[in-house]
């Protein structure tokens, strides 16, 4: 990592709402189409079009963004968010999967790819709320 690597924010580094935006819509797409994402695309509504809204505001702001999450959501409270589905490591590993696949296609920079890529992965790691 280099020292403008530190002063630059992830959301500058993946190259900003854009990135943000298709990231989101191809991490649904694969959600929607992956067989190993049945178990987590069970817990969302028929319609993603809101879902894919919030979570391109939530990780636009995450990545160090405009904040465009928190003024209508306040705190991101993640876990409470999501206390209502039942997160181990199989939907953990849905989650990523689908997340590391909208990655490859979307942030061009491996070495960036690799820090956001651990950065998510503690996140998503961070939400299971069963063994």
């Amino acid at each position: 990592m280099t020292d403008s690597d530190v002063t630059t924010s992830m959301f500058e580094r993946i190259g900003g709402r854009a990135t943000i935006d298709l990231l989101v819509d191809r991490f649904y797409d694969r959600m929607d189409a992956l067989p190993e994402a049945k178990i987590i695309r069970a817990m969302h509504a028929d319609d993603l079009g809101l879902i894919r809204d919030v979570l391109k505001r939530y990780l636009t702001e995450w990545t160090g963004g405009p904040k465009l999450y928190s003024p209508e959501k306040g705190h991101p409270r993640l876990p409470q968010r999501h206390i209502g589905f039942a997160i181990g490591d199989a939907e953990r590993d849905a989650w990523l999967l689908c997340m590391r696949g909208a990655m490859e296609e979307t942030v061009t920079d491996a070495a960036v790819r690799q820090d956001l890529d651990r950065a998510l992965s503690g996140l998503a790691d961070w939400m299971r709320n069963r063994p």
